[in-house]
């Protein structure tokens, strides 16, 4: 394996490890702050995200090189609002795509087209996670706050988190 290449899909774990703790936080918070929908919605994202980081790992070393075991940073565990909550993942799903580009881009000055391939799946991924997020940031702006739309909001997100899980088979 190119060991350029290596490198940036073991940061690349790193940032996947980081979305899992980042997404696990959030959960915990909007599961005391009583947002249940939300929490559980977020708690499936945070091991979807682990799912993402374990694609990579095997990747990595089917391919001969080494993938390394991130350390551990304590994401940000209290927020203002379940806004916040979804503004912040929305601008981090904008950077993991960023970083994902950056990857398929070094891939491609590097000639390691098998990686490229392999990465598109996470390029496609990277739209559809951004389109969540942006139509959930959508939706909570339309509310505006209200207490009592907010508690229908989390009721849609644990409807949600069942359309998809029903979707993913």
């Amino acid at each position: 394996m190119n060991k350029k290449v290596e490198k940036a899909l073991n940061k690349q774990i790193e940032l996947e490890h980081f979305s899992s703790q980042l997404y696990l936080a959030m959960a915990s918070w909007a599961e005391k702050k009583g947002y249940n929908g939300s929490a559980n919605f977020l708690y499936a994202h945070s091991e979807e995200e682990r799912g993402h980081m374990l694609k990579l790992f095997h990747y990595i070393n089917d391919r001969g090189g080494h993938a390394i075991v991130p350390k551990v940073d304590q994401p940000v565990l209290d927020y203002k609002s379940i806004q916040d909550v979804f503004k912040e993942i929305y601008e981090h799903e904008k950077m993991i795509s960023k970083e994902i580009n950056n990857l398929v881009g070094l891939c491609y000055d590097e000639r390691d087209f098998t990686t490229q391939s392999f990465l598109q799946w996470y390029v496609t991924e990277q739209i559809e996670e951004e389109n969540l997020f942006s139509n959930i940031l959508d939706k909570l702006n339309l509310l505006g706050g209200d207490k009592a739309k907010m508690y229908m909001f989390d009721s849609e997100m644990e409807k949600l988190l069942s359309a998809q899980q029903e979707a993913e088979g």
